[in-house]
């Protein structure tokens, strides 16, 4: 039987990363196509055959299911990347104390950053290939590491990106069963140079912040790297482990 195309997908390529996430794996030529999914199709995205794209929004049951009926038809989803995720915005801001915390602005951070990603794996993960290596990675935070939280502060976003990573951890244990050759993971991608980031770092490139570019090359490298054996970790751009 011949081998089913091999896709990546990448969600959230509106956003600087996820588009950076979508270059870096069409740079790699091992993939038939290197799909886009976003709300709207971003400026720039290339009319090629190989770089198909999807509208869809990833809170929207419906869109996904519409979008998994359109994957599946291309063939296998060997890598599945959640690039998506909201720290501040119209209404939303990272809250300094106890006293900003309020129940819209978290039950909107819970939705965009750990609902959004579950549902994505609920339709995509069954997509992916029982018989050779796949890997889901969600873009977390390490500020989403409760060991790792000395600061405190940011109350909706840190919490909301523990949620994905305890879904993510979670998943994978399901996922092992009927993909034992599959991997999921939470990725820290670094403080990268996006709208995201913007209000919160001082200047340009520099040790402790990376353009997209190279956001997206060291998380395509660290995915590549990744065995049976990381599935279900949490991990930085470098490849180091994460504590939960």
């Amino acid at each position: 039987m011949a081998e089913s195309p091999s896709i990546a997908v990448v969600l959230g390529v509106g956003g600087g990363l996820g588009d950076a996430l979508a270059k870096a794996l069409g740079a790699q030529g091992r993939y038939d196509q290197v799909v886009g999914l976003a709300r709207r199709r971003p400026e720039g995205w290339p009319d090629s055959p190989d770089r198909p794209f999807i509208e869809a929004d990833i809170l929207n049951e419906e869109d996904l299911t519409a979008a998994a009926r359109g994957l599946r038809a291309l063939g296998s989803l060997d890598r599945v990347v959640v690039a998506t995720g909201v720290l501040h915005g119209p209404g939303v801001a990272p809250e300094k104390s106890m006293r900003a915390l309020d129940a819209t602005t978290l039950a909107q951070l819970f939705a965009v950053n750990a609902v959004g990603p579950a549902l994505v794996a609920k339709h995509l993960l069954p997509l992916t290939p029982k018989d050779r290596p796949s890997v889901f990675a969600a873009l977390s935070a390490r500020v989403g590491s409760i060991s790792d939280n000395r600061l405190g502060g940011w109350y909706g976003y840190r919490a909301s990106k523990a949620a994905l990573n305890m879904l993510v951890a979670t998943l994978a244990i399901e996922h092992r069963r009927t993909r034992p050759l599959g991997v999921c993971v939470a990725l820290h991608p670094g403080t990268v140079q996006t709208d995201l980031s913007a209000p919160f770092r001082k200047g340009g490139a520099d040790d402790t912040t990376f353009t997209p570019a190279r956001s997206a090359q060291a998380l395509v490298r660290l995915m590549d790297d990744l065995k049976v054996d990381d599935n279900g970790g949490f991990f930085a751009w470098d490849g180091s482990r994460i504590g939960w």
